[in-house]
């Protein structure tokens, strides 16, 4: 071949590759753009398919509380009990929560209940008073599970000083709100009333019954809070007692175990609570963990006083 004729053939190459050269690249511009669309497309199905939706919560067609019916075909009751319902089924954490610490506490709190004639839906109100924490401290200085201010709780029986606060003493807290609800349901003779004035204090409901003329909580209008204080209970009431009905799942094993406890009388003075639980085969903070209303780390008990003690029996 002559160099003419070899020149041409290389020149016809370059020609040709100059045409399908562009039309490779752009098909496998094309397969990539394929690739990708489907990806995004694969994708947005997922999203679709794993999409979170915020639902209304069901309210039931009745309800009561310590067997005193709520009128829920007016339409201002309706939506007060939605909003709470809302505000709890959607809490998650709280709620959670709640659902695993409500077989420890409840089995304290509802013989006591029973004994002392109290409805058992007011366990309710301690779970809207103090989150069930027995440690729980309000702003304006409210203590313990039943939520005592210093000056009612000794009125009703309970110790309150540097070294002793009953009022974190689940049981004896208990007895005494007992105590209050049964002077207060002395007065109105109505479990709703009772559980409102819990909230705003008997002085307070009074108040307002005069004012407004009317007896009916549901009929009142009072302090913002003291209006959805029964609204909760009942909500809490209604979640608690069918948490699957509002997507709350909690097996039996997830919630929180009752722990067995012995009782150990002290009399005299105490020179130090950690060797005290040292003695009792317990570290200081357990010992405290099951009785908070230990204050200090000794106790003087000058009137020989007698105090149990709960000592945790774990193996």
């Amino acid at each position: 071949m002559n160099y003419f004729s070899e020149k041409g053939s290389k020149m016809k190459k370059k020609k040709w590759w100059k045409y399908v050269l562009p039309i490779i690249i752009a098909a496998k511009i094309v397969v990539v753009v394929m690739i990708l669309e489907s990806a995004r497309a694969d994708n947005t199905q997922a999203n679709i398919e794993s999409k979170t939706e915020f639902k209304a919560v069901g309210i039931p067609d009745s309800i009561t509380f310590a067997g005193e019916k709520m009128p829920l075909g007016e339409f201002d009751v309706r939506e007060a009990l939605d909003r709470e319902l809302l505000s709890n089924a959607y809490f998650h954490s709280q709620t959670i929560r709640f659902i695993k610490l409500a077989p420890r506490y409840f089995s304290i709190v509802e013989p006591i209940l029973k004994e002392k004639g109290i409805p058992d839906d007011f366990k309710y109100l301690a779970v809207a008073e103090s989150s069930l924490n027995p440690r729980a401290v309000s702003p304006a200085k409210a203590v313990g599970f039943w939520q005592f201010m210093k000056g009612t709780a000794q009125d009703y029986g309970l110790e309150v000083t540097l070294e002793i606060d009953e009022r974190y003493h689940v049981e004896k807290a208990t007895y005494a709100a007992c105590d209050y609800l049964l002077n207060s349901y002395k007065k109105y003779g109505n479990w709703t009333l009772v559980a409102a004035s819990y909230n705003r204090g008997i002085t307070g409901i009074q108040q307002q019954i005069t004012r407004q003329k009317t007896d009916d909580y549901y009929s009142l209008l009072l302090n913002p809070e003291t209006q959805r204080y029964v609204y909760r209970i009942a909500a809490l009431k209604l979640i608690l007692q069918n948490p699957e009905k509002y997507n709350f799942v909690v097996t039996e094993d997830e919630k929180y175990p009752i722990i067995p406890t012995k009782n150990v009388e002290i009399s005299g003075k105490v020179g130090n609570f950690a060797d005290f639980a040292i003695e009792h085969g317990i570290s200081y903070k357990t010992l405290k963990d099951f009785n908070p209303w230990l204050r200090e780390n000794y106790l003087t008990n000058a009137k020989s006083k007698k105090y149990i003690v709960k000592i945790p029996e774990v193996k």
